[in-house]
């Protein structure tokens, strides 16, 4: 079993992901690129129950997305790092921002999602599928 580890670029928040995640990917909605201040939010998603805070207490931003649900993204109030995310719509699941990994160089995107809403600026991968939603 694979562990992933992480955290903020100040160290009061720690965090550990268990197992192998059940998605890799790149939105490109806009709600992740004001999230980001970049094109797209680089997200590794886990079952919840795989995940684990192991140090410190993120604060909640919570804002309703393009579909409607409330999703939740977890920041350090100290630095401000972007650390990682839940939504009403899949509460059971946990999705971590890659560049907040210890190790960033595990993230492998399977798709983009979103790509309405890609910058034109931004040069997308043309090997990766691409999607206007998130795929069910």
């Amino acid at each position: 079993m694979t562990d992933f580890t992480g955290g903020c670029a100040c160290g009061a928040i720690r965090y550990k992901a268990v197992g192998e995640p059940r998605y890799m990917g790149n939105c490109h909605c806009r709600d992740c690129q004001q999230a980001t201040g970049s094109a797209y939010f680089p997200g590794m998603g886990f079952k919840s129950e795989n995940f684990s805070l192991e140090k410190g207490e993120p604060k909640w931003f919570t804002r309703q997305a393009d579909r409607g649900h409330a999703i939740h993204r977890a920041f350090c109030s100290d630095c401000g790092s972007p650390l990682f995310i839940r939504n009403d719509i899949s509460k059971y699941f946990t999705v971590l921002y890659a560049g907040s990994l210890d190790d960033p160089r595990s993230y492998q995107p399977a798709r983009d999602i979103f790509v309405r809403s890609a910058q034109p600026w931004n040069q997308l991968d043309p090997s990766l599928p691409k999607s206007d939603e998130m795929p069910s």
